[in-house]
């Protein structure tokens, strides 16, 4: 045993090894490609940041070349000529007519431009006296910066320069980003690495089972609160499938005990008879024995068989095992099991009286006669003889239909109360088994109260009675 217990903690512990690895490892990766992300995208808005500043500073530039170009053309009288000879560097600079014909451009001929009427920004000069924009070459990957200056004459001065576009920027600079995406790589693999084990580690330590367990993170309360919650629900159904299977080892036990007697009674006396060892005038009474002990037996097994649906309506909860709900009237149940109990009364000489009114309810026709001729049998069963039993049918103020069965019997001492409706309890045994009790009739009241959603309250007096009452919810027409 202590090897295999050894045996079962190193499979445990190398499974929690396990877990750890594998739960690190998705930890890992997820902080490393989030930093690889990160930083792919802060480089692209690092360089879309840069384009913006760099075309911002262009039209300053641009604008204020313009300004200080412009100002020289009413100092000149061929503005043309003194564009020529001014080196712009890498500018370029375009003399256009008022209707929008080019009179000069320092990067193409003249006469080779089409009409700049049309152009944002030489229509914005022409009606403002400056004017800006902006265009994007889709195949070179560079942004034209236009500004233009009305001249006093109402030509137009325009100047431009490229400056490379976001896309431009990025090619240009692949080496570096991918030396950068490298570097972050290695850092983040180093940073992940420690920061997964620190992360992972006290989540891996949370054990459910202990009820004073705290998150490690205030994140994860509601998942150590629901894991705790979940255990604590799991330990309950565990207790509850043990209880429910020492219950039914109990319960065959007892069966078995129960069957054994009247078995072996049978069989003894009908052994003499087979065998011719009794007495003519003694056959009678065998024979009687034999009935009676037949009769004990079959009460058992209706009884085992009331038990066995009930526990399995209760294990499936399809209710079809034990027939169909019907609007059933308490009163004329109890009726009819008075009638039926009338011999059995008279034999213990007993008087059982019926009252009250008639009062309905939704529920198994069957199983509610079962539970009042319990009652009541059981009320006739421990009475005395000239005693009473007195079985009550109505509706309380509240709407909720009961039956109420009042005997004058033994009474039931204050310890045996609470267990009376437990399988197979006898108060008395000598006197239950001698009367043909099978020890089961208050355990199917219990259990048909359950199934009905009824509440079962007992009241006895040792030596004065007992009351025994089930009050069923209201019944909605």
């Amino acid at each position: 045993m202590s090897g295999q217990s050894e045996d079962n903690h190193g499979l445990a512990s190398h499974e929690g090894t396990q877990e750890a690895a594998s739960l690190q490892h998705t930890v890992f990766k997820m902080l490393t490609v989030m930093a690889v992300v990160a930083s792919a995208l802060m480089v692209v808005v690092v360089v879309y940041i840069f384009q913006s500043m760099a075309i911002s500073d262009a039209h300053e530039q641009l604008k204020r070349e313009c300004e200080i170009t412009s100002s020289m053309a009413d100092d000149t009288g061929d503005f043309t000529a003194l564009l020529a000879s001014i080196d712009f560097g890498g500018e370029r600079v375009t003399l256009i007519d008022k209707d929008g014909t080019v009179l000069y451009d320092n990067q193409v001929a003249a006469d080779d431009l089409p009409n700049h009427a049309n152009r944002e920004e030489v229509r914005e000069a022409i009606l403002t006296g400056s004017g800006t924009s902006e265009r994007k070459s889709a195949t070179l990957g560079y942004v034209s910066i236009y500004e233009a200056k009305r001249l006093s004459d109402g030509r137009v001065l325009r100047l431009s320069s490229d400056r490379a576009g976001a896309l431009a920027l990025l090619g240009s600079s692949v080496a570096t980003v991918l030396i950068v995406l490298v570097g972050v790589v290695i850092l983040s693999w180093v940073v992940s690495t420690r920061v997964s084990r620190r992360l992972v580690q006290p989540i891996l330590e949370i054990d459910p089972s202990h009820t004073d367990q705290r998150a490690p993170y205030r994140e994860l309360e509601p998942l150590v609160s629901h894991l705790q919650k979940q255990q604590q629900q799991l330990v309950e159904q565990m207790n509850q499938i043990r209880d429910a299977a020492a219950m039914r080892t109990e319960f065959t036990a007892n069966v078995t005990h129960e069957l054994k007697t009247p078995i072996a009674s049978i069989m003894g006396a009908s052994e003499l008879l087979r065998d011719g060892i009794v007495l003519q005038e003694d056959v009678q009474g065998f024979a009687a024995r034999i009935y009676s002990e037949a009769r004990r037996l079959s009460a058992l097994v209706s009884d085992i068989l009331t038990l066995s649906k009930l526990d399995e309506t209760e294990r499936s909860h399809d209710m079809g095992v034990i027939g169909t709900p019907q609007i059933t009237d308490l009163y004329a149940t109890a009726r009819d099991v008075c009638d039926r109990m009338a011999d059995r009364a008279h034999a213990y000489r007993v008087v059982v009286n019926l009252d009250g009114e008639h009062a309905s309810v939704t529920g198994y026709p069957r199983l509610l006669d079962e539970m009042v001729g319990n009652m009541v049998e059981n009320a006739i069963r421990y009475n005395v003889p000239g005693g009473y039993v007195t079985v009550s049918v109505g509706t309380r103020t509240d709407g909720r239909p009961y039956v109420r069965v009042v005997d004058t019997g033994v009474g039931i001492p204050k310890d045996d109360q609470e267990k009376v409706f437990e399988r197979f309890y006898r108060v008395d045994k000598s006197r239950s088994r001698a009367s043909g009790g099978t020890g089961l009739g208050l355990a199917i009241v219990k259990h048909g109260a359950k199934v009905h959603g009824a509440n079962i309250s007992l009241h006895s007096v040792e030596g004065k009675g007992t009351t025994i009452e089930v009050d069923f919810p209201a019944y909605e027409s």
